[in-house]
């Protein structure tokens, strides 16, 4: 029963974190930003949530937050295919800065999710 429960728990943080990322992508639309930002925005985001979940939770809770929600909001693969479509499309220069400025952005993220929920949530 304990693993079903563990499934569980990641399927539906999982659910939660495809929902919001998704609601993400409309809202970019709605105002009119790029598609990029919004995937950028997703992987900061949910670099800065699966640091201050590391930091803080165990048990349920990480799988939950850490496994189910941020694995379901971030978005490696979009972040991807925008990367080799922005090659493909000639665009090189913004494809590298989009390339560093995200893994930048995402590793700073997860550093100050850490480091905030270590210092000043505990």
């Amino acid at each position: 029963m304990g693993a079903l429960r563990e499934l569980l728990l990641v399927a539906l943080g999982g659910a939660l974190g495809s929902v919001s990322r998704y609601s993400l992508s409309l809202l970019a639309t709605l105002v009119g930003v790029s598609s990029l930002w919004a995937t950028m925005a997703a992987n900061g985001l949910g670099s800065l949530l699966i640091g201050v979940s590391i930091a803080l939770l165990k048990g349920d809770g990480y799988l939950l937050a850490a496994v189910g929600f941020c694995g379901g909001f971030t978005t490696f693969s979009t972040f991807s295919l925008q990367a080799v479509q922005l090659f493909q499309g000639g665009q090189k220069g913004l494809a590298l800065l989009y390339i560093v400025g995200s893994l930048a952005l995402s590793i700073g993220c997860v550093v100050a999710g850490l480091y905030t929920a270590n210092r000043y949530l505990r």
